[in-house]
């Protein structure tokens, strides 16, 4: 069953440190008014690549904004996305493309931030089997990936290179066991995960390509919420987002320590060596900190940057053409520079 977390602020001097670097501008009747109940269901169970959220739980920023924030973790049997759509949480941690489905959809859903300015999806190759680029992946084995990414990116990389073929797709069961028996095999895997369980099981260090890097460029991790809901609480909606921007800023690149205590707390097989190592990649390519946001703030958003992503979609055959995707997002809450002094890099 998840673990709710409820906004808490830490005691002694270790907190104190923490909201203080946050430099916190607040109207006073912010600080001053009874906290706003306000819950943020995840795509999965906790982790690194959520330290942001837990962050600003654990160092009070949340509170300084005046919100009692219950984070819902999700997971294989997770439906928090479902649960956004009846009512029952305020935020989801969505995608581009999820978004972008449900204007096609009819579902008035709205993408208010993007955390992600990457998302962290790559594949996986075995070292010294000629995969020196990105395009000699088309001469593996098999592509060992979920159905999820057989509609998307595959579609795109069908699109963009030559040589991908539908027969080269195996199901990935979440099991690394039969990429690594096959050298020639290619496999799924999010960046902060996937790589490190796999030199830890079988002993080298695989070569990654980050499909951001390559031109797939949906952003991730965002922050989701229902238009009805937005349109009648638009200072809720504002205060959530910067109060995450500043959290990760916090986590990234100050004390993360209690943060991730209340990680392990919700998700009790999460270790500190697999939380170093996804800060330390999340860090090295930029998955939160790059483009807009080195400039304009944790969550920046453009309408370029979503219209190339659909345009290129389209292109592939995975949307249609002729979607609204204006509907799908609001640049209001993001891109004002939130957190940009916190981000020591």
């Amino acid at each position: 069953m998840p673990v709710f977390v409820r906004s808490l602020s830490l005691k002694g001097s270790l907190a104190a440190a923490l909201v203080a670097s946050t430099m916190l501008t607040l109207p006073a009747a912010a600080q001053d008014a009874e906290l706003i109940d306000v819950s943020y269901g995840t795509n999965w169970l906790a982790q690194a690549e959520h330290g942001g959220f837990y962050q600003a739980v654990a160092d009070g920023t949340y509170e300084e904004y005046g919100l009692n924030v219950t984070i819902r973790q999700g997971g294989p049997q997770g439906a928090n996305r479902a649960l956004l759509v009846g009512g029952q949480i305020d935020f989801y941690m969505g995608g581009a493309t999820s978004a972008i489905n449900a204007v096609k959809e009819g579902i008035p859903t709205i993408t208010l931030a993007a955390i992600f300015q990457k998302d962290p999806q790559v594949l996986i190759a075995h070292p010294d089997q000629g995969f020196d680029t990105f395009a000699d992946l088309s001469g593996a084995s098999q592509l060992i990936m979920g159905q999820e990414g057989f509609t998307t990116y595959f579609e795109w990389m069908k699109s963009n290179f030559e040589g991908f073929s539908d027969e080269m797709y195996t199901p990935y069961t979440f099991n690394p066991a039969p990429f690594i028996a096959d050298p020639k095999a290619v496999q799924q895997g999010y960046l902060t995960s996937e790589p490190f369980e796999i030199e830890r099981q079988a002993g080298f260090e695989p070569v990654v390509y980050l499909l951001a890097d390559e031109g797939f460029d949906p952003y991730s991790t965002t922050i989701e919420a229902m238009k009805p809901f937005v349109d009648a609480n638009p200072d809720v909606a504002k205060r959530f987002v910067e109060a995450t921007a500043i959290g990760w800023a916090n986590y990234l690149y100050g004390d993360n320590t209690a943060a991730n205590e209340l990680i392990k707390a919700d998700n009790p097989e999460m270790t500190d060596e697999q939380l170093a190592y996804s800060l330390e990649k999340m860090k090295e390519y930029g998955i939160v900190v790059s483009g807009e946001a080195e400039e304009q703030g944790i969550g920046c958003m453009t309408d370029a940057r979503w219209q190339n992503f659909y345009d290129n979609m389209v292109e592939a055959g995975v949307f249609e053409a002729g979607i609204d995707i204006s509907q799908a997002y609001t640049t209001e809450y993001v891109c004002q520079g939130v957190g940009v002094d916190l981000m020591d890099q």
